[in-house]
């Protein structure tokens, strides 16, 4: 399907260049250029099929990826990419999360304490998170068996979401509980302290 490896590369590093355009022209920090330094890179030094894998977890997530399209050795080449396949799943369900929640957290910002709005965004970002993607593929009448069959269960899934789920309930209660509590509850949890 995609022989043509030059091609892909051009494609990646120019998605890096633009992007790193849009942000200069748009007088954005600077430290943002961190992202198209990124692809620019990923476009330079990695392997075609695992871009490609990580692009059909993405269109997995949104349910617009067909599996009968690709030939047998195609599905054998990328069943072989699997956590490519699945971080593109986690990347994709994380930006549809956080096109809602980021512009939730910076209006909570705006009338409540910062740690607050933060509390607030991850609150909401961490059932879209989840639930978006599943809602996407319902609706857009995907096959996700096949996906499932092809490439197995998504686990990393679950494990963002419990990182950002014990993030959450430790800022939750930097806020609610006294500092002394809270550094006690941490031990606890941890195992460094009682």
């Amino acid at each position: 399907m995609f022989e043509n490896e030059v091609q892909t590369r051009c494609a990646i590093c120019g998605t890096g260049l633009l992007l790193g355009g849009v942000l200069v022209l748009a007088h954005l920090p600077l430290i943002l250029l961190i992202i198209p330094v990124g692809i620019l890179f990923l476009g330079l030094v990695a392997d075609p099929e695992e871009t490609h894998a990580v692009w059909y977890g993405m269109l997995n997530t949104l349910g617009i990826f067909e599996l009968p399209e690709l030939t047998d050795i195609e599905r054998l080449t990328y069943a072989e990419k699997r956590h490519y396949f699945w971080f593109g799943e986690v990347e994709m369900a994380a930006i549809l999360a956080g096109t809602f929640a980021a512009p939730v957290g910076i209006y909570l910002a705006g009338r409540t304490d910062t740690s607050l709005a933060f509390i607030g965004a991850a609150v909401l970002f961490l059932p879209l998170f989840v639930f978006l993607p599943k809602l996407i593929q319902r609706a857009m009448k995907a096959d996700m068996e096949r996906a499932i069959d092809a490439f197995g269960k998504n686990e990393q899934t679950k494990k963002v979401f419990w990182t950002m789920f014990v993030s959450m309930i430790g800022l939750v209660l930097a806020q609610v509980l006294d500092p002394e509590t809270t550094r006690q509850v941490v031990g606890v949890i941890t195992g460094m302290g009682g």
